[in-house]
């Protein structure tokens, strides 16, 4: 009798070594190497076997395939709309994932109580009917439209949608599936892909539109292999501190729309309600004027957001001083300060430094580096900055303040909000015309700007 070969896979990123090892090669993880029987053609092709190819597996040449546009489905939540590019495209496949506790089921029986004119199956892996039933009682709603299944082999779940197939199907979550034909525990590398990999085939065949739940590792990446990204058409990404109420839905990766932007909501007793204006949500809770506080506005996707920013300078008591960055990128954090110690000679080098972005908010943008250098030099000089006051720019290495874009959009948002005073890149004013309500001050150097606010 043949010997069964072996591969030993790293449940973290999926890469494959030819023997055990405490710590993976490729992304570092100890423990994570599991021994599994990789999944032989026979049991590939009985698998996709079971599922009715549309074209019966002929080549179909481009002018043979209609011309129609897509056709979305809108959740009439413009949050999740926009987000999503418009509304549901079917046929597509979209993977929602963030930190346990975060409200991904919540959010996936909400989208599933907005469609009620739609069919839709919600695939229960890892609760009960009755659990999912508190759930939308809780919410407020029946969900009568709802059909639910508690099941986790992939062919029983196929065989169900192929008997009535319908329009929407959610799977909560894909690490709890398993396949008959592949040998390993749910959750293991070789069981994600090829459930997620007949799910795939399921909705490009049936038209289905599917949205899977995925867990995350301790380092924020998506569990399972690495190829589960690059499969699906959408990732989605709900973000947010469980210590606070807010939680935004990001979009880093869709075939049908803007990675760009962002839908805001607000984790609330009765679940997830969406948030029309972020920007007055997040500035709610501003105090008096006080050193190390400034607003910034941020542009996620075509939405203007303004969020407070909160820095901490103070004597440090250790050798080498702190630098530490909550909702923003400690190594771009690092760069700033550099260049106010040289450009600007603040000896920041005996202070440790804290930088908060209130609210719960993670902001990438490199316009919001203009407030972030001032909000740590009003700390530095414990000198307050004017409460109606919003700053806007990017910093570079020799000091000076570059352009941004939609300048003009960030202003009406700014002036909408009562901020009457604006300091921006004076190379990014040109010949647009000022905004009512607003004084704007260009600024072209950080010197500027520490000689304008202090």
């Amino acid at each position: 009798m043949a010997k069964i070969k072996t591969v030993f896979i790293c449940q973290e990123c999926g890469n494959d070594s030819p023997r055990w090892m405490g710590q993976c090669a490729s992304c570092g993880a100890w423990n994570s190497i599991v021994e599994e029987t990789p999944l032989s053609v026979a049991h590939a092709r009985g698998a996709l076997s079971k599922i009715q190819i549309m074209n019966g597996g002929k080549p179909i040449r481009l002018d043979e395939i209609g011309s129609e546009l897509e056709i979305r489905i809108p959740t009439g939540v413009p949050e999740i709309d926009r987000v999503l590019g418009g509304g549901i495209v079917q046929g597509s496949v979209v993977l929602v994932a963030g930190d346990p506790g975060i409200g991904k089921s919540t959010l996936m029986t909400e989208l599933a109580l907005y469609l009620k004119n739609r069919s839709i199956l919600y695939i229960a892996g890892e609760e009960s009917p009755s659990q999912i039933k508190m759930r939308v009682k809780r919410i407020g709603d029946t969900g009568d439209h709802l059909a639910l299944l508690a099941e986790t082999n992939v062919e029983s779940i196929i065989h169900t949608v192929l008997d009535d197939p319908p329009e929407i199907l959610i799977v909560d979550s894909i690490q709890t599936l398993f396949s008959s034909d592949v040998q390993g525990a749910p959750g293991s590398v070789a069981q994600v892909r090829e459930s997620a990999a007949a799910l795939i085939q399921l909705s490009k065949s049936s038209n289905i539109a599917v949205f899977l739940v995925g867990h995350v590792t301790k380092d924020g990446a998506i569990a399972g292999p690495r190829v589960l990204e690059h499969m699906v058409d959408t990732v989605l990404y709900l973000e947010g501190d469980r210590h606070h109420a807010f939680r935004i839905l990001r979009a880093v990766k869709n075939r049908f729309g803007s990675t760009n932007e962002i839908g805001v909501f607000e984790m609330t007793e009765t679940g997830l309600s969406a948030v029309e204006n972020p920007g007055r949500v997040f500035l709610s809770d501003r105090t008096d004027e006080s050193p190390g506080a400034v607003v910034v506005c941020s542009v996620e996707g075509t939405r203007p957001i303004l969020a407070e920013i909160q820095a901490l300078v103070a004597p440090t008591s250790y050798a080498t001083p702190q630098r530490t960055a909550t909702g923003y990128d400690a190594r771009r954090l690092q760069m700033l300060l550099a260049v106010l110690e040289k450009r600007e000679g603040m000896r920041l080098s005996g202070n440790d430094v804290f930088v908060n972005v209130a609210g719960g908010l993670r902001l990438s943008e490199p316009a919001i580096d203009l407030g972030i250098v001032a909000a740590i030099t009003s700390s530095f000089r414990d000198l307050p900055v004017e409460r109606s006051t919003v700053l806007i720019g990017e910093v570079g290495l020799s000091g000076e303040i570059r352009a941004v874009s939609h300048l003009e959009q960030r202003l009406k948002e700014s002036a909408n909000l009562g901020f009457t005073c604006a300091l921006v890149p004076s190379s990014g004013l040109g010949d647009k015309r000022p905004v009512n309500g607003i004084d704007v001050q260009a600024l072209e150097t950080i010197h500027d700007l520490i000689e304008t606010i202090f």
